[in-house]
């Protein structure tokens, strides 16, 4: 099922809608950077190591304008010339296909650099 989700746009999902399970993790993980682990099938992470502190924040910010667009937020850490990103979807207490496509486009951001 490896798809383009760069096409796709995040979406809100109603109470109650349960996390993707390992079969569905499956499904999507093909379709991102196989750079990007999965923890605990609730995550996914991924390092970026730049140059730069500069390449770094500039990196950090384009993926928090990209999350601002998406309206699903990862958490972002700085680290002198490293950046984490780790998705998760909160409202449903693990992976939604939300984490896929938010990855997807960041690893697109990449290959614009």
């Amino acid at each position: 099922m490896a798809q383009d989700l760069t096409r796709m746009k995040s979406q809100l999902y109603p109470q109650n809608t349960p996390p993707l399970d390992a079969r569905q993790i499956a499904q999507y993980t093909p379709a991102i950077s196989p750079e990007w682990q999965t923890v605990d099938n609730i995550k996914l992470r991924r390092l970026f190591a730049w140059d730069s502190f500069k390449e770094a924040t500039f990196f950090f910010n384009a993926i928090a304008f990209l999350a601002e667009q998406e309206n699903h937020h990862p958490d972002l850490t700085v680290s002198y010339k490293r950046v984490t990103v780790e998705l998760t979807t909160h409202d449903v207490g693990g992976l939604s296909l939300n984490d896929f496509i938010v990855a997807a486009k960041i690893d697109k951001l990449l290959e614009n650099n």
